[in-house]
């Protein structure tokens, strides 16, 4: 199955979670491109749409290989690869800069995207975690575990595509997993859709000041 972009994607994925409307959802997205399919899940539900903010913290001379991931929240949800910083030789001044600067990426994008919204009271609810599409698992994992911890009554993990073999390694991390396709071996995200353009900034601060906000702020543990 080819999605013609993110939106026919989100529609797709939205029938397969009607049934959770009437329990009231809350949707979280992984910005950017996860942003365009959550905005139309949330909008099938009539659900809140918020934002899990996750960077990866990648070797410093190999930024692409993940030696850990970070959440945001407060205090920030930190996930270590400790096999890739054993076998990088990465001490821990240098892991600990590096996740410094992408949790000041994680603040500009916070100011950026969310300004004044509240966040998602996720605590006894069901949460719908969203992206485009799942490739290692490694960010998605980060934010299950991140959003695990604020307790919510079931944790749901949304995808159009992604590899068999990373399906199975998440599926202890969230209640349940409705994803749409996956394949083994797996191509990039962007082989199975027509239209897979970078989203810009303008475009996720554009969707969520049409989405319906969450309605009560909390503060984040």
């Amino acid at each position: 199955m080819i999605y013609m972009d993110r939106r026919d994607a989100g529609q797709r994925l939205a029938r397969g979670l009607a049934h959770y409307r009437q329990d009231e959802p809350v949707v979280l997205a992984l910005p950017r491109g996860g942003v365009v399919v959550a905005a139309e899940i949330a909008g099938a539900l009539d659900a809140p749409l918020d934002l899990v903010l996750v960077r990866k913290i990648g070797v410093p001379f190999q930024p692409e290989l993940a030696m850990g991931a970070v959440v945001d929240g407060r205090p920030p949800h930190i996930i270590r690869n400790d096999d890739i910083i054993a076998f990088s030789g990465i001490s821990e001044e240098a892991f600990d800069r590096v996740c410094e600067a992408e949790l000041s990426e994680i603040v500009r994008r916070r100011k950026l995207y969310l300004a004044d919204r509240p966040h998602a009271d996720v605590e006894d609810r069901v949460v719908i975690v969203v992206d485009d599409g799942i490739a290692t698992g490694a960010t998605t994992r980060a934010a299950l575990e991140a959003i695990r911890e604020r307790k919510p009554k079931k944790l749901v993990l949304a995808a159009p595509v992604a590899p068999t073999r990373t399906l199975e390694e998440l599926k202890g991390l969230s209640d349940e997993i409705v994803c749409l396709q996956s394949h083994e071996p797996f191509y990039a995200i962007g082989f199975y859709y027509d239209d897979f353009r970078q989203v810009s900034d303008g475009e996720v601060i554009g969707i969520l000041s049409k989405a319906r906000r969450p309605e009560t702020t909390i503060s984040q543990t």
